[in-house]
């Protein structure tokens, strides 16, 4: 009885065997084809889908992704992980140089803001917009607007004082408030009125990271 038993046993499993192998002869499997379209990262180049899921890969460096607060950016030249110095902070970049003039160092901070119910984004901007030097809200001729790429950032000079340049951008988003800041020290010329702090190593850069950035 046993051996009829496992005789019929054989014959399926064989008969099933025999079925998989001819379908698989008969039918090869084929290579997933996935769209054909491409994700365009922030510094202008390209990828495309792979994989089972047809998902698109991380962009390569210099692209920086920071999912947590959804965004992504492309690092400017020169500038290296830095560590974050306080709670609010997401992301920070430094980059030393020597000039004729002497060491500076350019860093790039960035920080999140939550609007709290019972505020608004540009309450939390000023609220967050403090001076280093006073310990006090800077006034409201230190706030402008720039349009710099696909984003509307309002401007704030947070400090200039003693070789130390600051300066805020920050971006207002449904539920939080990103503040990108420019920081460059060792400014010799900081105390001139004619400097274009625009052209500082720090600020320069933070211009071109923020003309790559992807988000909300």
């Amino acid at each position: 009885m046993k051996s009829l038993f496992f005789g019929i046993v054989l014959i399926v499993v064989l008969g099933i065997g025999g079925l998989v192998y001819r379908n698989a002869v008969e039918h090869p499997a084929q290579p997933i084809a996935c769209p054909m379209d491409a994700k365009i990262c922030p510094d202008g180049s390209s990828v495309s889908r792979a994989g089972l899921s047809c998902s698109f890969p991380v962009c390569l460096a210099p692209n920086v992704l920071l999912s947590d607060v959804g965004i992504s950016f492309a690092l400017p030249s020169g500038f290296s992980d830095g560590s974050l110095p306080d709670a609010s902070s997401v992301g920070a970049y430094e980059m030393l140089s020597t000039s004729p003039s002497g060491e500076t160092t350019a860093n790039l901070l960035i920080r999140r803001y939550a609007i709290t119910a019972s505020t608004t984004a540009l309450e939390t901007i000023k609220k967050t917009a403090i001076s280093g030097t006073s310990g006090a809200p800077v006034g409201a001729t230190s706030f402008s607007s720039t349009m710099l790429g696909a984003h509307r950032f309002t401007v704030v000079s947070i400090e200039r004082f003693e070789g130390f340049v600051d300066t805020a951008y920050y971006l207002a988003r449904a539920t939080d408030v990103l503040r990108f800041d420019a920081i460059d020290r060792g400014v010799m010329n900081w105390a001139d009125s004619s400097l274009e702090v625009s052209t500082l190593p720090a600020h320069s850069a933070l211009v071109k990271l923020l003309t790559t950035l992807q988000g909300e």
